[in-house]
């Protein structure tokens, strides 16, 4: 496909070409891109030497019996793969855009996150003066983290930042952090109000599970404080957590911004601050540059002093 005037490399791309050599790119071999597919190998070959032939260069090597992109290869797939993640961003933008529902702003929360500052972090949306569509799903970290590389979901709220291991083109969003505060029913609370925190030493805890990051903070606040806690569970889910302590199971942890909400909820007692230990909360987009207008508000909210919030920590960073 040269220009029949000048024997160069055509400027128009053929796009079903270049998105043919991105699919084999991506999946590594010409068979598993007419698997994704559904069509015919011949096809496939075809239109990929098509392709190479437009483009002026080979775009792939074979390395035994697997393809390896070439120097020219990799950069025409990092471009393919910036081309094809923003049709994937407008074809969701579209969809989100009814005219009959308003906007619509698909939310993923981790599972580790507290529900109760999720729900703060979202309600200021509930009163969008449009007509808007929420939809919150909850689940692990990662597998919500592969839901928005997928562009199946807007944002995801999460106590920790995503991490170059994941593997995923993310975006940090600092949105407030908060000190954290210990609870308990108010026969427990009556028991280890006194001489607090020292009185903590063999009494009864329900705590986060380990792969959380205020498990990590709170074993280290222990340490330095040469309390023994008797462990009663360990509980993933941080409404779980608080209905365990609401029947008096044990003393438990959560966010003092919102203290009054859960002595209220819950019936608890709040009896002091875990000192030095503060929960951090994040949004997480696919986008540095924050393109829907809700996602945008959550932002702003938060960060007009949602939590009351100390200083930043270092290295965080608001994006907008």
């Amino acid at each position: 496909m040269r220009s029949r005037n000048t024997g160069l490399p055509m400027d128009r791309i053929n796009y079903q070409h270049l998105f043919y050599f991105w699919m084999v790119a991506k999946h590594g071999s010409i068979t598993a891109a007419c698997d994704r597919l559904h069509l015919a190998q011949p096809t496939i070959s075809g239109q990929l030497a098509v392709f190479e032939q437009a483009v002026g260069s080979k775009l792939f090597r074979k390395e035994g019996r697997k393809l390896v992109l070439t120097e020219t290869g990799r950069a025409v797939f990092h471009y393919a793969d910036e081309i094809f993640a923003l049709g994937r961003e407008m074809t969701h933008m579209l969809k989100g855009r009814t005219t009959e529902r308003g906007m619509r702003l698909n939310i993923g929360v981790s599972d580790a996150m507290p529900k109760l500052i999720a729900y703060r972090l979202i309600a200021p949306i509930l009163q969008w003066t449009e007509p808007t569509q929420i939809q919150c799903v909850e689940d692990k970290t990662e597998r919500l983290l592969t839901e928005i590389g997928l562009h199946s979901i807007d944002m995801m709220l999460a106590d920790v930042p995503a991490t170059p291991a994941s593997g995923m083109r993310v975006f940090n969003h600092f949105l407030g952090e908060t000190k954290v505060a210990l609870f308990a029913a108010p026969a427990l609370a009556a028991r280890y109000r006194q001489d607090f925190p020292r009185c903590l030493n063999g009494a009864p805890f329900l705590l986060p599970t380990h792969n959380t990051a205020l498990r990590r903070s709170l074993d280290q606040w222990f340490d330095s404080r040469q309390i023994s806690p008797v462990i009663q569970a360990e509980v993933e889910d941080s409404a779980l957590l608080k209905t365990f302590g609401a029947a008096g199971v044990g003393l438990f942890f959560s966010s003092q911004a919102v203290a009054g909400e859960i002595q209220r909820q819950y019936g608890t007692e709040m009896l002091g601050l875990a000192d030095g230990v503060l929960e951090r909360f994040y949004a997480i987009t696919a986008q540095r540059r924050l393109k829907h207008p809700l996602v945008s508000a959550i932002l702003a909210h938060a960060q007009q002093g949602l939590f009351g919030l100390l200083d930043r920590p270092d290295g965080s960073r608001s994006l907008s």
